[in-house]
């Protein structure tokens, strides 16, 4: 085998003519001052060269640009490489005057195309520490690798085929109220699309990526009681069942049970903000209040029993919770059980199960659908908590861009594979 060819394989490049291989000594001001760098120097094989480094159009010779420069490749061993060549500048019809492109690495990247890719499979399943120390990089530069290398392949791949059921949520990535919107595929289990923001102008945007026809195929639509989520809905896929989550109707419940208890417990004390024996007690039961029966302790068993007969209110609204909750498992017969409790909350007499089920009946329809299709937004919560876990290993990335490559990267379904690797 010829060294050239060796030298290609050992790099991770095609199309690349190899002209020579020198060591240097790295510069004072460099990573690894006095360590030995191999010095690759290279041109794009005949084919390749003078071509737009965005369209990859043949194009016309501008100018040297700006002289030879170099691209980081993966370490040889121990030893870090570079790939040296000329970078002339030609000009584009389309998009003026460029810096040609190169075989070994993307336009505007200062890594090789398997540099890249090892990065980013590294960062969707290794820690901040591994990543930065094994490829030594800084942390700001993994994040503009997996922008670089989620751009291709969202250009490459249709995120949006066969999307029938999806569910929409929000979360917080960052303090101040900075939120990420994100839609997943309840059919494959897949994140699809992700942006910044949390209000109707950025869910449009998911829409008018997706398209009129796609959106008059969607079939089923999970979320939350969010009333941005429901108009933009209901004005670009009209044809879609709304499905309102049973956990965040819980969830209601459980907040109102939650104001049940600090009413009565407010009152145990007297209104002096003093503590009593039966403050205390209260204080100590909100989990035996906030659990499922089947769930409770022996001991909590017990403070339930102390409740139900010092404070027959506050066991009321434990009932009344734990009768929605059981009435969202119902299936297809959720809407008479549901009614019948939505009438017993009416007459309850409680203020805060007054307001629930008038919340209920507002949102009855998206409710019942998600009940009678067996659709909730279990998977997207999941998605949720992978995010998070993302959210803080991208601490220190300078966009929310990294963040939501990042993300698509690890959860949507089309994760880099490592160079020199066959697919499974």
């Amino acid at each position: 085998m010829r060294s050239s060819r060796i030298w290609t394989r050992l790099l991770g490049v095609e199309k690349t003519v190899i002209e020579g291989v020198e060591v240097e000594e790295s510069e004072a001001d460099e990573i690894d001052p006095g360590d030995v760098l191999i010095v690759v120097h290279a041109r794009p094989a005949r084919g390749r060269r003078l071509r737009c480094g965005v369209c990859e159009r043949r194009c016309g010779k501008y100018d040297n640009g700006e002289g030879r420069r170099r691209w980081r490749a993966l370490d040889l061993g121990t030893l870090r490489a570079v790939i040296e060549a000329e970078a002339p500048r030609v000009l584009c019809p389309e998009h003026g005057v460029t810096v040609a492109s190169v075989p070994w690495a993307r336009h505007g990247a200062g890594h090789t195309l398997a540099f890249d890719d090892t990065v980013a499979w590294l960062a969707t399943c290794c820690s901040k520490t591994t990543v930065t120390q094994l490829m030594r990089i800084g942390w700001r530069t993994v994040g503009s690798i997996c922008e670089r290398v989620w751009a291709d392949v969202e250009a490459s791949v249709d995120l949006f085929a066969g999307l029938r059921r999806i569910g929409i949520d929000e979360i917080s990535y960052k303090k101040r109220h900075k939120y990420l919107t994100i839609v997943v595929d309840h059919d494959s289990g897949r994140l699809v699309w992700a942006a910044a923001g949390r209000d109707k102008d950025t869910l449009h945007t998911f829409f008018d990526a997706l398209g009129a026809e796609r959106a008059g195929k969607i079939t089923h639509v999970s979320a939350d009681g969010a009333e941005w989520i429901d108009a933009v809905v209901a004005a670009r896929c009209p044809g879609a069942v709304r499905c309102m989550d049973p956990f965040h109707v819980v969830k209601w419940a459980t907040d109102a049970l939650d104001v049940v208890r600090r009413d009565v417990w407010n009152a145990e004390r007297g209104g002096k903000g003093r503590t009593t024996r039966g403050s205390k007690s209260l204080k100590k039961a909100r989990f035996a209040l906030w659990k499922n029966p089947e769930d409770l302790t022996a001991g909590q068993q017990a403070q339930l029993a102390f409740i139900a007969a010092a404070h027959p209110l506050l066991h009321r609204a434990y009932l009344l919770k734990e009768g929605l909750r059981m009435a969202l498992k119902q299936g297809k017969d959720a809407t008479e059980v549901l009614w019948d409790w939505v009438i017993w909350a009416r007459r309850c007499r409680i203020p805060a199960f007054v307001d629930l089920q008038r919340a209920i009946v507002r949102h009855w329809d998206a409710i019942i659908a998600a009940a009678e299709h067996n659709l909730s937004n279990g998977l997207i919560e999941s998605t949720n908590t992978k995010i998070r876990l993302i959210t803080r290993l991208a601490f220190g990335f300078k966009s929310p861009d990294a963040l939501i490559a990042l993300a698509m990267l690890s959860l949507g379904g089309h994760r880099p594979q490592l160079p020199g690797r066959q697919l499974a």
